[in-house]
């Protein structure tokens, strides 16, 4: 388990980190997948985040970013709302050079019951404005992984991955958001959309709501998706354990181990 843990993330937020968290991790040698939000970009100084960020990089971690999403839209019809979803992101793009993260992840944001009125209009603007996010990530050795949240079906965002794709934009697959808000299986997933992933987001549910339980806690099958990965990739994509409590990281890296492939 210790020589797994150098391939995987471990979700946490900047709020956490440095509350103390950041000791559990340095301690653990767990690398974290870091979820900065509204609250930490208005509370946080570039000193802050430099501290952090030097910290982590004596203890040799590798970071990837979860980026803010509440109440942003990057297709949103309302300017003053993707002007906010702008500054949100330069902020976040500002702190690229302090953490080097191999990745930034952003909710793609698509939900059918909010704009397929105006999905034509969602899908020009959130191919302008995440294009503009990848060329700044791109030029700082980093990526733009777009998470599936509230999709029902693979199909509904495919067109967005297919404009994205000369940006290397990739596919971060939530199993457990396909599980509690999706209406189609893993493998339709996989196969409409198995080319575009780049990133996982690993924490089980019972089917309800998302738990962020430990792989194997809740009633998703991970099998059929490690399976696909094994036929197909000889190397794994970026995997993050997407756990809330800092116990369950051992639970979750154990569900993970049976299953690895590589």
């Amino acid at each position: 388990m210790s020589g797994l843990r150098r391939y995987v993330q471990i979700s946490t937020s900047f709020t956490k980190l440095w509350n103390g968290e950041i000791e559990h991790f340095t301690r653990h040698a767990l690398n974290p997948e870091i979820a900065i939000d509204a609250a930490a970009l208005e509370r946080f100084s570039e000193k802050d985040f430099t501290r952090i960020a030097e910290t982590l990089r004596r203890h040799d971690l590798t970071v990837t970013f979860h980026a803010p999403f509440v109440d942003l839209s990057a297709g949103s019809t309302d300017p003053a709302i993707r002007a906010v979803t702008r500054k949100r992101f330069e902020q976040i793009l500002g702190l690229v050079p302090i953490f080097a993260p191999r990745s930034v992840v952003a909710h793609a944001g698509y939900d059918w019951q909010r704009y397929e009125y105006f999905r034509k209009f969602w899908m020009e603007r959130s191919t302008e404005f995440w294009t503009w996010v990848a060329e700044c990530l791109n030029r700082q050795g980093s990526r733009l992984m777009l998470e599936n949240v509230y999709e029902h079906r693979p199909a509904e965002i495919l067109e967005l991955f297919e404009r994205l794709g000369p940006e290397g934009v990739s596919l971060c697959l939530d199993c457990g958001h396909l599980t509690a808000f999706g209406r189609s299986r893993m493998a339709e997933w996989l196969e409409v959309l198995g080319t575009f992933i780049g990133q996982l987001h690993l924490h089980d549910n019972r089917g309800e709501k998302v738990d962020h339980l430990p792989m194997g806690h809740g009633q998703i099958d991970f099998r059929r998706l490690f399976a696909y990965l094994r036929a197909e990739r000889t190397s794994p994509p970026v995997m993050t354990l997407e756990i809330h409590r800092p116990y369950d990281v051992w639970p979750s890296l154990a569900g993970l181990e049976r299953l690895w492939p590589w």
